[in-house]
């Protein structure tokens, strides 16, 4: 059993993680960090977790922690996975990795000269709903994929987490939120990587210093041309769709963990097939990967070179929405973090 202490215990972990640690098989949380001292004794006492900290570094110096999950705002990030990385901890960081690409190399090339675990929760790659789009693709139910559309938006009236309204502390909005889940769902369902991006973004009254919309148009290395909607304002959306030359492959609400998820296959204007998934397990399943793998057991599948990439992508997405042109995505000497 692996014992994990979570950085930076917030609203995400009351929504997302503690209920993904309740269904995991070989993992629990036994300690929590965070600055606001009454709240976090307050989860603490309401998760049963026994140890708790004002910071990651004292976390990190816990003997009862054998694993780190840092969530704390994207721009404390890299101190935190390299206090994680220095305490010899195997660290598991949420996304967006980083602020910028350098912060996910230095991340990278430290545990790996510490020869210390790094991964990188993007948790849709644990989902059922895109192991079949993947598996699907690969089978060649739709031909050669020209078209992909992905969207990730949801209201956001009076959000907890404020800091993402701020440039410094998140890096940018949307695009960065969850638009990195797009991206990063279709770079694992179509097994390639984007090779430019061009982008349109706008933002209003409420967005601060970042963006409250935006459609990112990507062209893949292999000639898939995608768009990727994301949003603070619109209504919630998580639809998917791939367009081959044979056949479309859609769901609605493809990358959402509350509901179940329907995948249909259409050819000719037709549908032709259907199956009925449920991702309800995705977090149970990152967790306990990461677990496994601290453990020796199996290799974790997200590794920190997969978040350094997609970090060098919202980079690129970022300049082209600041210059109005097309970027390309630059390649790194280090591929590991391919598809």
């Amino acid at each position: 059993m692996i014992r994990f202490g979570i950085a930076g215990f917030g609203l995400h972990a009351v929504r997302r993680l503690m209920p993904g640690f309740a269904l995991a098989r070989n993992c629990k949380v036994v300690a929590l960090s965070r600055r606001d001292s009454s709240k976090a004794h307050e989860a603490a006492a309401k998760y049963g977790i026994p140890h708790v900290f004002a910071s990651t570094e004292e976390l990190c110096r816990c003997p009862e922690v054998d694993a780190v999950l840092v969530t704390t705002p994207n721009a404390l990030h890299l101190q935190d996975v390299l206090t994680g990385i220095a305490a010899r901890k195997p660290v598991l960081c949420e996304k967006p990795m980083g602020m910028n690409a350098d912060e996910c190399r230095q991340m990278v090339e430290a545990a790996r000269n510490a020869g210390v675990l790094l991964g990188v929760a993007q948790v849709f790659r644990f989902e059922e709903s895109t192991a079949r789009f993947r598996a699907r693709i690969a089978a060649g139910d739709i031909g050669r994929p020209i078209f992909a559309r992905a969207e990730f938006s949801f209201p956001d009236l009076g959000h907890h987490r404020t800091w993402l309204y701020n440039r410094s502390l998140a890096g940018g909005g949307p695009i960065a939120d969850v638009g990195v889940h797009c991206i990063d769902a279709l770079r694992y369902i179509l097994q390639d990587d984007p090779r430019r991006v061009s982008v349109i973004g706008r933002s209003d009254e409420r967005s601060g210093n970042v963006e409250s919309a935006a459609i990112v148009s990507v062209e893949f290395q292999r000639g898939t041309l995608a768009a990727v909607l994301v949003s603070f304002r619109a209504h919630y959306r998580t639809p998917l769709e791939i367009v081959g030359d044979a056949g479309v492959l859609r769901a609605d609400d493809a990358l959402n963990v509350e509901r179940s998820v329907k995948l249909e296959l259409w050819r000719e204007g037709q549908p032709v097939a259907e199956e009925t998934v449920s991702n309800q397990l995705a977090y149970a399943r990152q967790v306990d990967a990461f677990a496994a793998a601290v453990e020796g057991r199996e290799v974790f599948p997200v590794p920190g070179q997969v978040g350094w990439r997609n970090q060098i992508i919202l980079d690129a997405a970022y300049r082209s929405l600041s210059s109005g042109k097309g970027e390309e995505v630059p390649t790194v000497e280090d591929d590991a973090g391919r598809k």
